[in-house]
């Protein structure tokens, strides 16, 4: 018997209002206290309103009395979520405070929790600290953390595992807001493994590393999917996979959701019951083989977070109330948010969240609409997808605001390989003692796993599988509504009047949001030339937190650095009109610099580089296998970039009180050919600024400087003062947590009487060399300043 929508639909008013007082006790932790105080105290109201309402003769008042209890519920759960984040901000304050103060030097002893991701080049992953020192001072704490470092500076990478005790050598920033990590290390200076997990969880660390070994002598790039799909461990998956992964929707499949819980209690409840066992008995074994499954993929957040709402599903199975799916789904989205109302900012909650509430009331509906149009079992599998797709769809802007073409397609395609992949790779991994069996499900895995793979680099290649979009919220909203409104347009049938005039509203919305937000994204990529000046010597590409800057005479195009993601500098090159980079210039090899190298792959002539770590060697080696030729910089070197000339002013050759990163930036002049007399600082800080200065190879007045690590305030103004710029560039990302750029810099700037241009404020900067002076054109401003 189904039970109607309304009845199901109750408790989603409780897990919203969960969700907005966790996501605001968690951004803005000081209001927690009297956010708490305000909500429980509103809530015993409400409950004492429900309790007299009930009193009362029943009938129409029963209604009332329902909606009574249930604000009143949803008030006591939001303040017991904004209770724990202020019973639990002091501490977390006090620590916080001890781990950043003055920028020191740190080691911090700390318990793994979470999985080793690969991030960049960095592995990451988060950590319970348990004791901070700084030279002398020590203190013990409770204190959640992110760890990053690289692979190379890890003294055992194979011991490094959820339950590991870890000394990280490093230093400590601020977490972002709303995040769980307390604070964010850095471990420049290597992790030991102190003592490698112990215990359930070393057994698992066991199997998961004997499925690795097992897929390391399979081809690629089947073999690196293996145990992401079955254990969801991504370690082998390579860069060019991943982001194939991405971009086709389908790297929800190396994840541990909700899916791959139900598939494993799917299989223990079905071989419970083809034993003939009771409700009860099958429950039970659906609940044992999840709690082992959690185990062995480690039981971080997100891992218990998929866990929990397969247990109360299973709950309401044991119940017989199972067609209750939005009520349990509420239930268990308000827990969790109790317990930890951290999630509320994780992006990966919303769409676990979204995906099974589009699930549980969008799938029926489209299929029973597309089934009109086409064979039912076709329209069937076409919903799943489809709901997941209108639902996550909005959500996934916020990572990358493109819209899949294809994506519904490629889950279509990759869903029936997927729970063969995923059952195959967990009995190779359990089968881990056992080398010959291991290899031989590891192998029956990798057929599958390599049609996943095949997938998903074909949707990317044909032309179009991504639509531009709206960036961050707006961009978010117009496509809620289009997704709705190809909701509606699918599953309501156009029978009665008021469906007909539904579905012309919907019809009005898709085309007119649209038309809107696809032209408007359109003008920010693909034809986004056509609003960029044509004649521009000088681009400051809005990236984000980062660097990238194109040059141009007669033709030629310099990159200088990439920015920290591909996705934002191919948008950028595409606007500025740039197929291929003659010279590419590698300041240096942090990730806000090199992230977006990915986006280059045989678009490459010549690579200029600063000096390079082990991670920075790998990626010049891709580079150099890609068909580019790889140099390294020093001071004193030269060339021609079309009719204009660079030279390396930094870093000097000898140098060896700034051996390598910030300090060791590549700075460049370049001039002539159109291109005014540019200084472009790199990542410099105050000191060696102050030795460039003093080096003699410097050439003021210059037209255009480049600031210094995006505007901090480690900077030196007598530099500022010799260079003498007309115009100062800062790229800078958007509500960056580092408070760039500083107030200092900006002082210094507008002492000198520069015109400062931000790409945080302003987007892309183009600058042009007219008879007048510099032409320099805003992105996200009406001005045009001529001068110079």
């Amino acid at each position: 018997m189904r039970m109607p929508l309304r009845t199901t639909l109750r408790l989603v008013p409780v897990a919203g209002g969960v969700w907005i007082t966790a996501f605001a006790a968690t951004h803005v932790p000081d209001s927690a206290p009297l956010m708490a105080v305000v909500l429980w105290l509103v809530a015993l109201g409400g409950l004492g309103a429900a309790a007299a309402e009930t009193r009362r003769a029943t009938g129409s008042r029963r209604a009332a009395r329902l909606a009574l209890a249930v604000l009143a519920l949803t008030l006591a759960a939001s303040a017991a979520a904004a209770s724990h984040v202020a019973l639990a901000q002091p501490d977390r304050t006090s620590a916080a405070a001890v781990a950043t103060a003055g920028g020191r030097a740190l080691t911090v002893s700390a318990t793994v929790t979470g999985k080793i991701e690969r991030r960049g080049d960095l592995l990451a992953f988060d950590a319970v600290a348990t004791h901070i020192s700084a030279g002398e001072r020590g203190r013990t704490v409770q204190l959640p953390i992110v760890i990053e470092v690289a692979p190379e500076e890890v003294d055992d990478v194979r011991a490094l595992d959820m339950g590991a005790t870890v000394h990280a050598h490093g230093t400590a920033r601020p977490g972002y807001p709303g995040d769980r990590a307390v604070v964010r290390i850095t471990a420049s200076r290597g992790v030991d493994v102190a003592r490698p997990p112990a215990g359930i969880l070393a057994a698992t660390s066991t199997l998961r590393s004997g499925l690795v070994d097992a897929v390391a002598g399979l081809p690629p790039p089947g073999a690196g999917l293996i145990p992401g799909l079955s254990v969801g461990d991504t370690s082998v998956v390579g860069d060019e996979l991943d982001s194939a992964m991405k971009a086709s929707s389908l790297s929800h499949l190396t994840a541990v959701s909700g899916a791959n819980c139900a598939l494993v209690v799917g299989l223990a409840f079905g071989g419970a019951a083809l034993a003939g066992a009771s409700r009860r008995a099958r429950v039970a074994a659906g609940m044992g083989a999840l709690v082992g499954f959690v185990l062995l993929v480690t039981p971080e957040p997100s891992v218990v977070r998929a866990a929990s709402m397969a247990a109360i599903a299973m709950l309401g199975v044991l119940l017989g109330r199972a067609a209750a799916g939005m009520a349990i789904l509420s239930l268990a989205v308000s827990v969790l948010l109790v317990v930890d109302p951290w999630l509320a900012g994780s992006l990966g909650f919303a769409l676990s969240s979204a995906a099974t509430a589009s699930l549980l009331l969008a799938a029926r509906p489209l299929a029973a609409g597309l089934a009109r149009r086409m064979p039912r079992a076709l329209a069937l599998a076409l919903s799943v997808p489809l709901a997941a797709q209108l639902a996550c769809g909005p959500l996934l802007l916020l990572i990358t605001p493109t819209v899949p073409l294809y994506g519904v397609a490629a889950n279509l395609l990759a869903a029936p390989a997927a729970p063969i992949a995923t059952v195959a790779g967990l009995a190779a991994c359990l089968a881990a003692p056992w080398p010959a069996m291991r290899d031989g499900l590891a192998a029956l895995a990798w057929l599958p796993a390599s049609w996943i793979a095949g997938t998903a680099h074909t949707i990317v290649a044909i032309p179009g599988d991504t639509m531009p979009w709206l960036e961050g919220w707006p961009g978010v909203v117009a496509l809620t509504l289009v997704g709705t409104a190809i909701g509606v347009l699918v599953a309501l049938a156009p029978g009665t009047r008021a469906t007909r005039s539904l579905r012309l509203v919907a019809a009005i919305v898709v085309s007119t949001v649209i038309g809107v937000a696809g032209g408007t994204a359109a003008l920010s990529s693909v034809a986004g030339r056509w609003t960029v000046p044509s004649d521009w010597s000088l681009v400051a590409c809005d990236v984000g937190q980062g660097d990238a800057v194109l040059l141009r005479s007669a033709g030629v195009v310099a990159l200088v650095d990439a920015g920290p993601a591909p996705e934002a500098l191919d948008a950028c090159l595409s606007r500025a009109g740039v197929a291929h980079v003659d010279l590419l210039v590698v300041t240096h090899f942090d990730l806000d610099h090199v992230g977006g190298v990915l986006a280059l792959d045989g678009r490459v002539g010549t690579v200029l580089h600063g000096p390079a770590d082990a991670a920075g060697a790998r990626l010049l080696d891709r580079l150099a296998a890609a068909g580019s030729r790889v140099v390294a910089a020093h001071a004193g070197m030269s060339g021609s970039l079309g009719d204009a000339r660079w030279r390396v002013v930094w870093p000097r050759p000898d140098s060896r009180a700034f051996p390598i990163g910030n300090d060791a930036s590549i700075v460049l002049d370049v001039r002539g050919g159109g291109i005014p007399p540019t200084l472009l600082l790199g990542d410099l800080s105050a000191s060696p600024q102050q030795a460039l200065a003093a080096s003699g190879s410097l050439a003021p007045p210059y037209a255009i400087v480049k600031v210094a690590h995006h505007g901090s305030a480690d900077q030196d103004a007598a530099l500022y003062r010799f260079a003498a710029p007309a115009l100062a560039l800062v790229t800078v990302g958007a509500d960056n947590h580092y408070g760039h750029p500083r107030a200092e810099i900006l002082a210094t700037l507008g002492e000198l009487g520069a015109a400062i241009a931000r790409t945080d404020a302003e987007g892309m900067i183009v600058v042009a060399t007219t008879r007048a002076g510099l032409t320099v054109w805003r992105e996200r401003d009406d001005r045009v300043s001529t001068g110079g």
